[in-house]
């Protein structure tokens, strides 16, 4: 928006505002007594987002909340990865958000590339790898093991997907994540 701040609701009577040194607690400008949270403009350096369909100029279909588009716009540069890649892709003929190319600077064909994670319409969350992530999280050496399994112990996506993504959900006849 090009703003350097935005009002925040809903952060009162959380311990966020401990945690964070992007949001502060002002003075409403205008009545000079409301308390109001305001976060610090973000404006990362780049963004990842996987969706279900991208062409190779950089449309985007994403099956997500327009927040997506806000994040692709706000962002110096935009990665990609979905799970099919098409010739043409319009905005008309996409299902739910729609980033248009002059926002993307790549876009990679990456099947499964949102798990452990769900892909709206195309598969749900992995719930069993999802528990283990969370189990993993509670302590540093577990979450390094996990990291070097998962993460660092992978040569490439085709490798994470063989390895991590379950049998059932690659098989071309059934819906994945079912």
């Amino acid at each position: 928006m090009g703003v350097p701040y935005v009002p925040v609701v809903g952060l009162f009577g959380t311990d966020i505002l401990k945690r964070r040194d992007d949001m502060v607690v002002a003075v409403d400008p205008f009545d000079g007594k409301t308390r109001t949270v305001v976060a610090k403009a973000l404006r990362p350096d780049v963004a990842i987002i996987h969706a279900q369909t991208a062409d190779r100029q950089g449309n985007v279909s994403c099956g997500y909340e327009a927040e997506v588009v806000i994040l692709a716009e706000a962002s110096k540069h935009v990665i990609v990865t979905a799970e099919r890649i098409v010739d043409q892709l319009t905005e008309k003929e996409a299902k739910g958000a729609f980033i248009p190319a002059i926002h993307v600077d790549t876009v990679a064909h990456a099947p499964f590339g949102a798990h452990p994670a769900g892909c709206a319409g195309l598969y749900n969350a992995d719930k069993n790898h999802m528990r283990e992530y969370v189990i993993a999280s509670k302590d540093d050496a577990s979450f390094e093991t996990y990291l070097q399994t998962h993460v660092f112990g992978v040569r490439d996506h085709d490798e994470y997907v063989e390895r991590f993504v379950p049998l059932e959900w690659r098989q071309p006849t059934r819906a994945a994540g079912s």
